[in-house]
C-alpha cells in the first residue's frame, strides 16, 4: 500500500513539474540564457589572462612530490562559480527589445558597460520598460537557469569552445531552439 501511494505521488509530482516547465515564457528564458552567457563572457574578458590558479590534489605522492597544475584563473571552475553567484544581479540592465522590422521580442542590455562611452548607449526607441516587474521576472528566470544549468555552464565556459550561447541556450536548455533570429550580441 505504501509503495502504491509513493508511486502515485511520484507520478503527480512528475506531471506537475513537466506542466510547469512547459508554461515557461520562451522569450524570457531564452533571453535570460543569452544574458547569462553574455555577462559571464564579459566578466571573463576582464580578468588578466596571465593570472593562474593551482588545481588538482594537494596530497603528497609516495616519492614526496605534489601533483598539482596551474590553469588560467578566468576559466577555472572556482572563478566561474563565483561569477555565477552574482550574474543575475545585472539583469536590471536589460529590458524588452522589440525589433522594429521583424517584431521579434527579446530582452537586451540597454545599460552601457563600465567604459561609459556614448557609443555604448543603444537607441531606446524600441525598448519597452515595464518597471521593476520585468527585471524581476528576468532575474528570476536567470536564477532558475543558473540553478538548473550550473554544471553545464561551468563545463562549457571552462573549455573555452566556440559559441557557448548556441550550445547552452539552444541545445542544452532548448529555450532558444525555435529562435529563427541570429544570436546577436545582447
Amino acid at each position: 500500500m505504501a509503495s502504491w501511494i509513493f508511486h502515485m505521488f511520484m507520478m503527480m509530482l512528475s506531471t506537475f513539474i513537466s506542466c510547469s516547465q512547459s508554461k515557461r515564457d520562451k522569450v524570457l528564458y531564452c533571453s535570460a540564457c543569452k544574458a547569462i552567457v553574455d555577462e559571464l563572457n564579459y566578466s571573463i574578458s576582464q580578468v588578466d589572462p596571465k593570472k593562474t590558479i593551482n588545481v588538482g590534489s594537494f596530497r603528497l605522492n609516495p616519492d614526496g612530490t605534489m601533483t598539482d597544475k596551474k590553469v588560467p584563473f578566468a576559466r577555472s571552475e572556482t572563478h566561474l562559480s563565483e561569477l555565477l553567484d552574482g550574474v543575475c544581479n545585472s539583469m536590471s540592465d536589460y529590458a524588452l527589445y522589440i525589433d522594429p522590422d521583424t517584431h521579434h521580442k527579446q530582452y537586451r542590455r540597454f545599460a552601457p558597460r563600465v567604459s561609459g562611452s556614448s557609443e555604448d548607449f543603444p537607441d531606446f526607441e524600441n525598448f519597452k520598460f515595464d518597471g521593476p516587474e520585468a527585471s524581476n521576472n528576468l532575474k528570476f528566470a536567470c536564477e532558475t537557469l543558473v540553478e538548473e544549468l550550473e554544471d553545464d555552464i561551468i563545463s562549457l565556459l571552462g573549455r573555452d569552445e566556440g559559441d557557448v550561447q548556441e550550445k547552452l541556450c539552444s541545445r542544452v536548455s532548448d529555450y532558444c531552439k525555435d529562435d529563427s533570429q541570429p544570436n546577436d550580441e545582447l
